[in-house]
């Protein structure tokens, strides 16, 4: 396989977690029935009445894939913080699902060859500052948002000394893009990369997730700011997460027709969603198509559909040695 060595960092791995213990976790009844989550219950055979037994199969399944891939070598761990009130505080009746950034680290603690830890942090959280300094200080390798669950624009200036913290603490700044299925979006427009540019302006790293995909299939409307951002800010990036589901998979054909920022994405995944090779048909040989069928692991899957369509990528690695 071209490109088969194991030196990739996945910088968009999903940690899930039901609440046990003090592991600070939360799921709301809501989200918990909602078909999607059943279903990747199901799909991972986890069950939500063992807790502990369910997060630790989770952890021990992915460390199986990712020590089984033949081109990644280490994953971030993402977290996801909650929605908070205009006070600052948890607002936990607003919030379906939160992995704490104590799990985060402890999880990455506990796998240093495999994981680095990427925490979550919403700004509007009262504490926001000193938890950019707090997590860094425990090594936290990125900071992940999603604003349209998280309920927060990244565009408000109240958010400035949080971007000045991440741009001290030389933390990358990854922030969802486009709509949001998974979780429950209250204010779809705040997942426009255009309104990460404050963050840029203040000198974060910012990495706009799914390569600032729309996420609705038909119509890339942020193709431009991607074109844009990455030709104005030397510190902005962008992942190939999900580019491969049949809802991004045009801006994964986008790209094809745009090497000139190639140079500015980074591998990605979205773990633990599947890899498709549906944009590959018709645009490759049966025998690259044969090859990305057979290729199961989806780390390996995601390199292989993306550089056989001829979308390159650099690891998140390249971001962790300029701090």
């Amino acid at each position: 396989m071209e490109g088969d060595e194991k030196t990739l960092i996945d910088c968009h791995v999903h940690l899930a977690a039901l609440p046990e213990g003090d592991n600070g976790c939360y799921i709301s009844p809501k989200m918990l029935k909602s078909p999607l989550f059943r279903f990747l219950l199901w799909k991972h055979g986890l069950s939500p009445d063992k807790p502990r037994e369910a997060n630790r199969k989770y952890v021990d399944d992915l460390l199986v894939e990712l020590r089984a891939s033949r081109q990644v070598q280490r994953a971030v761990l993402l977290g996801m913080d909650g929605v908070y009130d205009h006070a600052g505080e948890l607002a936990r009746k607003e919030t379906d699902f939160l992995i704490s950034n104590d799990y985060v680290l402890q999880t990455a603690r506990a796998h240093p060859d495999e994981f680095l830890p990427g925490v979550s942090i919403n700004p509007q959280r009262r504490d926001a500052v000193e938890e950019v300094h707090r997590c860094a200080d425990a090594g936290a390798a990125l900071v992940k948002v999603l604003p349209n669950a998280q309920q927060f624009n990244p565009a408000d200036p109240k958010y400035t000394a949080f971007y000045r913290a991440l741009a001290e603490r030389h933390l990358p700044f990854l922030s969802h893009v486009g709509y949001e299925f998974s979780l429950i979006g209250k204010d779809q427009s705040v997942g426009d990369p255009g309104r990460l540019r404050l963050a840029l302006d203040e000198g974060v790293t910012v990495i706009a997730a799914h390569a600032c995909s729309y996420g609705l299939m038909l119509y890339e409307r942020f193709l431009p700011v991607l074109l844009t951002f990455a030709k104005q800010y030397p510190n902005f990036y962008a992942d190939i997460s999900a580019l491969t589901l049949p809802n991004r998979f045009r801006m994964l054909l986008h790209l094809r027709r745009h090497p000139e920022v190639h140079h500015r994405l980074l591998f990605g995944t979205d773990y633990p969603l599947s890899v498709m090779h549906v944009a590959a048909w018709g645009r490759v040989g049966l025998r690259s198509l044969a090859r990305m069928m057979q290729t199961t692991n989806r780390f390996d899957r995601q390199a292989l559909v993306c550089r056989s369509l001829r979308v390159n990528f650099s690891s998140f690695d390249r971001l962790l040695s300029r701090r």
